[in-house]
C-alpha cells in the first residue's frame, strides 16, 4: 500500500488562520468529490472556524479519563476503520493524555500515513523541536509541546499561512481568537508586535530553506546546471593567503544587505599542481566562515577556474567573491589569472566581484609547487620547440657565411633539446636531440649534406651532443614526476587533515560527511550501502545528492568497507590514485554510522536505566511513606469499629484526626508523585498571567503550622509573568520542605525582593544546611538528604518545585542561610514597565 500524503499549514502564532485554512481546503475537496472527514479539529469556541465544519463528516472521538477529568482525543481505530482518502487532523504538536494510543499526535499521524491516508495538519512554528531554545529567547515562554523537525520535513506539502502582527492583534482585540478575559494579558504578553514580528521572519526563514531543498532536488533531477537567482547564495574563492579573511569579512557584509543570503566559502587543491597553502591560515578561515553563519568546502580540481564556477552553479550561487591576484606584472606572460578568467567564463546569471587586499601584486609569500604532469599547452609547446626549434636553428646558421663554429653549434642544438625538456618532458626532448644529432650531421659536419661523419672527433661531439640531451630530458621528467607525487600527496594530506579535523571537533553527521564526499570528489550522489549478510539485500544507511543508487553495482565507483559495507558513488570514473583518499572517507562513515547507532542505544539504555531507577526508589517509597499514613489510617479506622472499647468524644475526635491527617499526607505524597509524572511526560503546560506575588504565596502557606512562617513581600514589587497554580504548588513544596527541616522554635522567612527584570522569593531556614555537593542532588527525583524524619515523604517535593519553576520560565537553586541553614532561591520573571516606584511599606504577615 502506498504511503498519504502530508501537507501542512504552517503558522507563526496561534490565530493566524491555519485551522480556518484547512477547513477550507477540505470543502474545497469535497465539492470535488473527495472523500474527505474530520479526525479531530478543535474549534476552541471561535464562530468562524465552528461554522466552517458544518457539511463536514467527524469521526467520533475516544474519551480518556485522567485525574478525575475526561478529555477528548483523536481516535486512531474509528480514522483507520473508516478509511477514508483525506483526514484532517489539527494541532500536529498535540501531546495525548496518558493512556492514549501514541504519546504524540503527530505518531498517530504516521499511523494514519502508512495506512495509505493522506493527512491535512497544522502546527506553528514554534512548536519545531530545534527552534525550541529561539523561540524562548524572544517570548520568554519554553514550548512543552514539539515535534521534531524531520517529521514537519518529511511533509509533501508545506503552506505557510501569514498575517502581520498589526492584523493578528486586532483580531485578538475583537476577540476572534482567545475569550475577552484572556486579551488583555496576551495582548501585553505573548502576543506583542516584537514577538510576532520575530516569529514570523521564523516562520518565513524555515518555509524559504523548505522550498530551497525542493529547488536543490528538482535542478538535480532535471539536470539543470545554469543558475536561477531564487535566493541570494555568494561563494568566497579561498587561496590559502591572508586575504582570505578580507574576502569572508566582505562576502559577509555583501550577505547582510540581503535577508537569507547564504556564504559558501570553499577553497580548491590543485591535484596537479598544489598551490603553497597554509593549513593554519585555512583552519582560521573555516572558523571564521562559521562563525559568521556560513559553511566551508574543501574540493578538488584540475584547472581551478572550471572547478570554481563547476561548485558555485552546483548550489546555485548567484555571485563569487575574489580576491585581486597577487601575481607581479610580469607574471600575466604565464597567463590572465583565476580572477579574470572566472570573470570572463561566468556567463549572465553569476556575479563576480574582485576585491582588493593588502597582497595585491606582491607576489606569492610561499613559492608555487609546479604542476608535476605538465599541462596540455606546455606539452604543445615543447614539440614544437623541439623539433621546430633545430630546424630554425639549422636555417639561421646555414645562412651565415661564417658559422660559429661546429663546437658551438652542438652548444646551441643542445640549448633547443633543454628547452624543450624544460617545456614538454621527456618524449619532446628525445625527439629534439634525434633531429638535432641528424641536422648536425647533414649541414654542419664534414663532408656535409652526408649521414657520415668523417673526423673521429666530429663523431664523438654528436654522440655526446645526444647523450647529455637524453641525460637532462630523463633528469627533467623524473623531476616533473617526483613533483606530481608531492602535489598529489600534499592534496591527499590536506583533505585528510580536515577529515581528521571533522573527528576532533565531535562532528558526526553521516549526512554532512557524505556531502563532503560529494563536494571533495565531485560526484552527483554518495550513499552509504550495508547489509547483514552475502544475501540479503542492500539497504542504504544515509545518502546525498539526486537518485543515490541502491546496490554498489550500480555505482561508478564503490570502496567496500569491511565484508557488508560499502561507500558508491555515482557521477564520475575516479582514477586509482584517488581510491586512497576515499577509502579514508569511506572508513570514516562506517565508524560515523557506528557512533551514531551507539549514541541512540546509550540513550535508549540511559532512559531505561533512568526508569529502572525511578520504578526501584518508587517501589521503595510506597513500601514505607505510603503505607505509613494508612497503617495509621487503618488503625484509627479498626479502632473506632471496634465492639470492646466505649470511646469518648474527645478520643473519636482524636482518631478521626488522625485518618483527616494521614488522608492529607498520602494525598500529598500522591500529587507529588503524579505531579512528577506529568513532568517527566511533559505534559505540563504552563497558563502565564500576570499576577502579584502577594496574591499567590499565601496561599500556600495553608499546609505549614501556624505561626512557622514570616512572610514579607514589598507592596512595590513589579507583577510576575506566571501559571499561579503551578507557583503556588512550587512556593507550597519549598514552605513545607523549610519547616520540616528546621529546628523547633525557629522560624521559615519567605522574603521577596526585585533584582533587574527579575523577581526573587527566598525561602531561609535554620537548619543543619546542605554542603555544596548535595544542593543540586536535592533537586533529583527520590531523594531525601540527611536525617529526614522518617515517613516525611518520598523526596519528591523539591524536583517538582524545580519542574514546575522551570516551565514558567524561571530557575530554583539552594544557597547557605547566612548564619547556618538553607536558602532556596526562586527566580521569576517580572513585567516589563511593571516597576512601583514610592516608599511604600513592605507588607509584612505571620504566618
Amino acid at each position: 500500500m502506498a504511503r498519504g500524503k502530508l501537507r501542512i499549514y504552517l503558522g507563526a502564532a496561534p490565530g493566524v488562520g491555519k485551522t480556518y485554512a484547512m477547513l477550507s481546503e477540505a470543502h474545497r475537496r469535497v465539492e470535488r468529490g473527495t472523500d474527505c472527514v474530520v479526525a479531530f479539529v478543535e474549534h476552541h469556541d471561535r464562530p468562524r472556524t465552528e461554522v466552517l465544519l458544518h457539511g463536514l463528516e467527524q469521526i467520533r472521538r475516544r474519551d480518556i479519563e485522567h485525574r478525575s477529568a475526561v478529555f477528548p482525543e483523536m481516535d486512531v481505530d474509528a480514522v483507520l476503520e473508516r478509511a477514508p482518502a483525506v483526514a484532517l487532523v489539527d494541532e500536529l504538536a498535540h501531546t495525548n493524555v496518558p493512556g492514549s494510543r501514541n504519546a504524540k499526535r503527530w505518531q498517530d499521524v504516521e499511523e494514519l500515513l502508512r495506512a495509505g491516508i493522506d493527512v491535512i495538519s497544522t502546527v506553528n512554528i514554534q512548536h519545531l523541536e530545534s527552534l525550541g531554545d529561539v523561540v524562548e529567547s524572544i517570548t520568554g515562554v519554553r514550548q512543552q509541546e514539539t515535534i521534531p523537525d524531520e517529521v514537519a520535513r518529511r511533509a509533501d506539502q508545506i503552506e505557510l499561512v501569514d498575517m502581520s502582527p498589526q492584523a493578528l492583534r486586532r483580531r485578538m482585540a475583537h476577540g476572534n481568537i482567545y475569550q475577552s478575559d484572556k486579551v488583555d494579558a496576551a495582548l501585553s504578553n505573548y502576543f506583542r508586535p516584537g514577538n510576532l514580528t520575530a516569529l514570523r521572519e521564523l516562520a518565513l526563514l524555515w518555509v524559504a530553506d523548505r522550498v530551497d531543498e525542493y529547488l536543490q532536488q528538482y535542478r538535480g533531477e532535471h539536470d539543470i546546471r545554469t543558475t536561477w537567482q531564487a535566493r541570494e547564495r555568494i561563494v568566497v574563492g579561498l587561496t590559502g593567503g591572508a586575504e582570505g579573511r578580507t574576502l569572508i569579512r566582505r562576502a559577509s557584509r555583501m550577505a547582510a544587505k540581503g535577508s537569507g543570503s547564504e556564504i559558501l566559502a570553499v577553497y580548491i587543491a590543485r591535484s596537479d599542481g598544489l598551490t603553497s597553502a597554509s593549513p593554519k591560515e585555512l583552519a582560521v578561515q573555516r572558523t571564521l566562515v562559521e562563525d559568521l553563519g556560513g559553511t566551508f568546502h574543501h574540493v578538488i580540481g584540475d584547472d581551478i577556474p572550471t572547478a570554481l564556477l563547476a561548485f558555485a552553479r552546483g548550489v546555485n550561487a548567484t555571485q563569487v567573491v575574489l580576491g585581486s591576484s597577487r601575481r607581479k606584472t610580469w607574471q600575466y606572460i604565464c597567463g590572465p589569472g583565476v580572477g579574470a578568467t572566472v570573470a570572463r567564463e561566468s556567463g549572465p546569471d553569476l556575479d563576480v566581484h574582485i576585491v582588493t587586499h593588502e597582497a595585491v601584486a606582491k607576489g606569492r609569500g610561499l613559492p608555487i609547487a609546479r604542476g608535476a604532469r605538465l599541462g596540455r599547452t606546455r606539452i604543445i609547446w615543447g614539440w614544437a620547440v623541439g623539433v621546430g626549434g633545430p630546424a630554425l636553428l639549422t636555417l639561421l646558421l646555414h645562412g651565415m657565411e661564417n658559422g660559429p663554429g661546429l663546437a658551438n653549434d652542438v652548444l646551441l642544438f643542445l640549448f633547443m633539446t633543454v628547452t624543450a625538456a624544460l617545456l614538454g618532458g621527456l618524449a619532446p626532448a628525445l625527439a629534439s636531440a634525434a633531429v638535432g644529432s641528424m641536422l648536425l650531421n647533414y649541414w654542419f659536419t664534414p663532408p656535409t649534406h652526408t649521414l657520415t661523419v668523417q673526423d673521429p672527433e666530429n663523431f664523438v661531439a654528436i654522440v655526446i651532443f645526444f647523450a647529455v640531451a637524453v641525460a637532462v630530458a630523463s633528469v627533467v621528467d623524473l623531476a616533473a614526476r617526483r613533483t606530481h607525487q608531492a602535489a598529489r600527496l600534499r592534496a591527499e594530506s590536506e583533505i585528510l587533515s580536515a577529515l581528521a579535523g571533522s573527528v576532533l571537533r565531535g562532528e558526526t553527521a553521516l549526512d554532512a560527511l557524505l556531502e563532503r564526499v560529494r563536494e571533495t570528489f565531485g560526484m552527483e550522489s554518495v550513499a552509504l550501502l550495508e547489509r547483514q549478510s552475502d544475501v540479503d539485500p542492500w539497504t542504504c544507511a544515509g545518502s546525498v545528492g539526486p537518485a543515490p543508487v541502491a546496490r554498489p553495482d550500480d555505482a561508478d565507483v564503490d570502496m567496500p568497507v569491511g565484508d557488508h559495507m560499502a561507500l558508491a558513488l555515482s557521477g564520475r570514473v575516479l582514477p586509482a590514485e584517488d581510491r586512497r583518499v576515499l577509502g579514508a572517507f569511506a572508513a570514516q562513515a562506517a565508524v560515523v554510522l557506528d557512533r551514531q547507532r551507539l549514541v541512540g542505544e546509550a540513550e535508549a539504555a540511559r532512559r531505561l536505566a533512568e526508569g529502572n531507577r525511578i520504578r526501584t526508589a518508587l517501589l521503595a517509597a510506597v513500601s514505607h511513606d505510603l503505607r505509613t499514613p494508612l497503617a495509621a489510617i487503618k488503625a484509627a479506622v479498626s479502632s473506632l469499629r471496634s465492639d470492646d472499647v466505649s470511646w469518648s468524644e474527645e478520643d473519636e475526635a482524636e482518631l478521626l484526626e488522625g485518618i483527616e491527617d494521614g488522608a492529607d499526607r498520602l494525598d500529598h505524597l500522591v500529587g507529588n508523585l503524579l505531579d512528577m509524572s506529568r513532568l517527566q511526560t511533559g505534559t505540563v503546560t504552563p497558563l502565564i498571567r500576570e499576577i502579584d506575588l502577594d496574591e499567590v504565596v499565601p496561599m500556600a502557606l495553608g499546609g505549614v503550622p501556624e505561626g512557622s512562617v514570616d512572610l514579607d513581600i514589598p507592596e512595590t514589587l513589579p507583577m510576575v509573568a506566571v501559571d499561579p497554580g503551578l507557583l503556588e504548588r512550587a512556593v507550597a513544596n519549598i514552605v513545607e520542605n523549610a519547616v520540616k527541616y528546621s529546628p523547633g522554635g525557629e522560624r521559615v522567612t519567605v522574603a521577596a525582593s526585585t533584582l533587574g527584570e527579575r523577581v526573587e522569593l527566598r525561602v531561609a531556614d535554620r537548619g543543619r544546611g546542605v554542603p555544596d555537593e548535595g544542593k543540586e542532588r536535592i533537586f533529583e527525583p527520590f531523594q531525601r538528604y540527611g536525617d529526614a524524619p522518617r515517613g516525611a515523604g518520598v523526596g519528591l517535593g523539591l524536583a517538582v518545585a524545580r519542574g514546575f519553576v522551570e516551565s514558567m520560565g524561571g530557575t530554583l537553586g539552594a544557597e547557605d542561610t547566612p548564619g547556618g541553614g538553607l536558602t532556596m532561591v526562586l527566580t521569576l520573571r517580572a513585567v516589563p514597565g511593571q516597576v512601583r516606584d514610592g516608599p511604600g511599606a513592605p507588607a509584612q504577615v505571620v504566618s
